[in-house]
């Protein structure tokens, strides 16, 4: 999961592409970067962290250009963070191209071997978004043959690149003296929108991972780009695009509602922001129907996301809501740290309890899905601290039982709390007295509700069918294997020893 962003203005793009990445700051907290196009000539600056703690003033002004690009990103696949995979990525052949992805890629070891003995093309980092560069710049090649690019050579390469690439993938790239050129893989599994304004030069144009990007910055939602579809804006603003995909079909990361976007976007014609209303208004229907013997006192949210399905549950129960959590918004996403002690101590630094909303109660949690459970099982026994008499809870979302291989770095599938379990004992695991699930065919009527015209959703992380048909179970047995947590705390120590040495050579060097 990560955020992304492409501009191509009348003036200079540096503060813009830096607002756009605070708004998507939740895609992506473990590196950022820009790199912003002057003629010919590109711009970057790129590290680890927060926006804000990434770019000084000295680095925004270096950043010069009209048209540029911009990612912020969370590891995929298991990675470690390394400085060295921060995006974008960048190469000079044939032409000068950097590119940021937003996804995964599922065939990126065959690319790799591919590349390299085919293309004659070298990959420096684990990053199956250099991978996809690299193949693009082939394509390219292939394409305009070394010569001048125009619109119809550079959709024939993005042609190309879906014939090549497995799994998900929204692209924005930059390529020297020519333009911004964006794409999405041909499932459409990853969000990407584009935008207008009037600028004092003509049309700007902005394209991103989520709409509320161009809400913001002052720009007015075009259209999502399709599945399989590329657009190209070159660099004196005339917009070209072409469906690029033989048998392309929309099939939106259901998750991305459950979880992933910020409320106030719109994906796919369907408001984020909704669909928590009526994953709520289910859920509601389904505890009235299954325990209505529960007696439930108050619904109280796991800030924030479940927050108006929270709402929307306890309106429709005619039951008490309260806030009864305070979130410390400095924390990281629990679900993707390693190690069951850290995961244990940062949600108590996250979360911190209203005692008075708990105290003889019977309260029913509502959380957006449960992942691990560490975070769950925490939470519940925090409302038993609190003085509640009972605990229900309740996920808008329906069990996690498979990994997720399109871009979320869920864990291994053995680390998965409902891997293998039923309700019954996962709410014994998490010391729930209740525990109640959205089913998986009302989590889809809630979201499809809002835009009818989407049919199709990934859903893989909940029923184990992955939409781009080539997710084999040895892939899944590799995917275990990276993503189990003795395998993060090895590479975890791996990149600490090399930075180590570096800041050794570095002193040395000095």
């Amino acid at each position: 999961m990560c955020g992304i962003l492409g501009v191509v203005a009348g003036g200079p793009v540096n503060q813009l592409l830096y607002d756009g990445l605070l708004v998507l700051q939740h895609r992506g907290q473990d590196a950022a970067g820009i790199v912003t196009a002057e003629g010919s000539t590109f711009h970057m600056h790129k590290g680890g962290g927060f926006v804000r703690d990434v770019f000084r003033t000295r680095d925004m002004r270096n950043l010069a250009g009209a048209t540029g690009i911009a990612h912020c990103r969370y590891p995929t696949a298991g990675s470690a963070m390394n400085a060295a995979e921060a995006q974008p990525f960048y190469v000079n052949s044939p032409f000068g191209i950097v590119l940021g992805h937003n996804g995964n890629l599922t065939n990126s070891e065959q690319l790799k071997r591919e590349l390299f003995r085919d293309d004659l093309r070298h990959v420096n980092t684990n990053s199956d978004s250099e991978v996809l560069l690299n193949v693009l710049a082939h394509e390219l090649q292939a394409a305009g043959r070394g010569v001048r690019l125009d619109p119809e050579t550079i959709f024939a390469a993005v042609a190309g690149v879906h014939r090549r690439c497995r799994g998900a993938y929204a692209v924005v790239c930059s390529i020297a003296g020519y333009g911004l050129l964006a794409f999405r893989d041909p499932f459409g599994i990853r969000p990407l929108v584009y935008g207008t304004a009037r600028g004092e030069r003509g049309t700007e144009y902005l394209v991103a991972s989520e709409s509320v990007a161009l809400d913001t910055l002052g720009f007015r939602l075009e259209r999502d780009v399709q599945p399989g579809e590329a657009i190209f804006i070159d660099t004196q603003g005339s917009f070209h695009s072409r469906q690029c995909a033989d048998q392309p079909s929309l099939n939106p990361c259901i998750f991305e509602f459950v979880y992933l976007a910020r409320p106030d976007s719109v994906i796919d014609g369907i408001s984020v922001y909704e669909t928590r209303l009526r994953m709520g208004q289910s859920l509601a229907r389904k505890i009235a129907r299954q325990h209505a013997d529960l007696h439930i006192d108050v619904v109280i949210p796991i800030p924030d996301s479940s927050r108006p399905s929270a709402m929307e549950l306890a309106r429709d129960l005619g039951v008490d809501y309260r806030e009864g959590f305070i979130k410390n918004r400095y924390i990281g996403r629990t679900f993707i740290m390693p190690g069951h002690a850290v995961r244990k101590k940062s949600v108590r630094q996250k979360l911190n309890a209203i005692a008075m909303e708990f105290k003889d109660k019977n309260v029913l949690l509502v959380d957006d899905s449960i992942v691990r459970g560490t975070t769950s099982r925490e939470i519940v026994q925090m409302a038993r601290e609190s003085g509640a008499k009972r605990v229900f809870f309740a996920s808008a979302s329906p069990p996690v039982r498979f990994p997720n291989v399109y871009g979320i770095d869920m864990p291994s599938a053995r680390e998965l709390i409902a891997n293998g379990r039923g309700d019954g004992a996962i709410a014994r695991e998490i010391g729930a007295d209740c525990l109640i699930y959205q089913d998986l065919d009302g989590l889809v009527s809630a979201v499809r509700s809002v835009n009818p015209r989407v049919t199709n959703f990934e859903t893989s992380c909940f029923s184990g069918l992955y939409v781009t048909g080539d997710v084999t179970a040895d892939y899944l047995a590799g995917i275990e294997a990276q993503r189990n947590d003795d395998a993060l705390a090895r590479r975890a120590s791996t990149s600490a020893t090399t930075q180590l040495d570096l800041n050794l050579m570095e002193t040395a060097a000095g």
